[in-house]
């Protein structure tokens, strides 16, 4: 690339050494990098020092860096869609709903208000084009692959963005970001939900809801009762710590019943099941499903991909047959359809 003529892309930064070193690498491919962090929790609940990194890295790589302030967006869109979902008796996942409309629809926006071309960010994962739609790929590193949290990415967004660590390993990212000296390399990766503290959902949900939370019954899978729950908002299914009830074997949580206030409980084995359905598609490598296909299907990040069978629904839902049981299929969890190494798509698993 002609550095006389270097094209523009902006750089969502968190500080971690995973976006830090996305700017370097794009740096080295001859990009002008602009960074940016975007800023989504209120001033009362945010580290500052996510900034304060970030704005270091950028100073210590010779870039312009910008702070986005997205506070009322994720606060309307990601926070208070996470505590319906759980009102609803689902578990979501607002890291994929955060990735598209905040990381992803708002970095992008900025970036064209501001003549950018180009988005990037830390996550692992390649885009690709392919007879004129943009392909989703998973990265090189496998333990790291990302492409289940952007199943939902629109072709537009897609279309903008650059994953520059889709071909590194974890250890390769770390081992370059002590060669340009950025400060990160050994800082740990994020694991909670950056909104909740010590992953305590249930705890959130009480602190941010006007009702009172109503305790119900433990009930097992035919109906008799074990004991008291402390509100339904406290467990999801395959839950096994935090139930409180005394028993010889192992018990898990095998359904939240939203109408009744109970908790289902059960053996581990009652937590499998074999069919779901789902909604909301997003379509990333096909335009849509038109008939019968059989993919790979993950029902949760952590989860394996599993052989499965696709069929659409006239409600532009999709039902979902695996060949094999899945444990604690969840509802308001993501399910992703994989084809080898692309993302055909995914939605919401009801």
């Amino acid at each position: 690339m002609n550095p006389q003529n270097r094209e523009k892309i902006l750089v969502g930064m968190s500080g971690g050494v995973d976006s830090s070193v996305a700017v370097a690498l794009l740096q080295d491919q001859g990009y002008e990098v602009i960074g940016a962090t975007m800023l989504v929790l209120k001033e009362e609940c945010r580290n500052n020092k996510v900034e304060q990194e970030a704005k270091a890295v950028a100073d210590r790589l010779n870039i312009e860096h910008v702070s986005l302030h997205l506070e009322e967006t994720f606060d309307q869109r990601v926070i208070q869609s996470f505590i319906a979902e759980y009102l609803q008796g689902r578990t979501p996942n607002p890291c994929v709903l955060c990735n598209r409309i905040v990381k992803f629809e708002e970095l992008l926006q900025y970036a064209i208000s501001k003549d950018i071309p180009y988005i990037a960010t830390g996550h692992y994962a390649k885009v690709e084009e392919k007879n004129g739609r943009y392909l989703l790929k998973k990265s090189e590193s496998k333990t790291k692959d990302q492409t289940y949290v952007l199943y939902n990415l629109k072709q537009e967004q897609l279309a903008h963005t650059i994953f520059p660590l889709g071909e590194y390993n974890k250890d390769k990212v770390r081992e370059i970001a002590e060669k340009y000296e950025l400060g990160v390399a050994s800082k740990p990766d994020s694991q909670e939900i950056c909104f909740v503290e010590d992953n305590a959902y249930g705890k959130f949900i009480a602190e941010h809801i006007d009702s009172d939370i109503l305790p119900g019954n433990f009930v097992d899978t035919k109906g008799n009762i074990l004991g008291q729950h402390k509100g339904i908002y406290y467990y999801t299914v395959g839950q096994r710590k935090g139930l409180g009830i005394a028993s010889n074997k192992p018990l898990y949580v095998v359904d939240v019943d939203i109408e009744k206030n109970e908790v289902v409980i059960g053996d581990d084995e009652e937590t499998f099941g074999n069919t779901l359905t789902a909604r909301e598609l997003n379509w990333i490598s096909i335009e849509k499903l038109e008939k019968e296909m059989k993919v790979e299907a993950k029902i949760r990040y952590g989860a394996k991909e599993a052989p499965a069978t696709i069929k659409p629904l006239e409600d532009g839902r999709v039902e979902v047959v695996f060949d094999t049981p899945q444990r604690a299929i969840t509802s308001g969890q993501s399910v992703v359809f994989y084809d080898n190494e692309y993302v055909i798509g995914g939605g919401i698993i009801e």
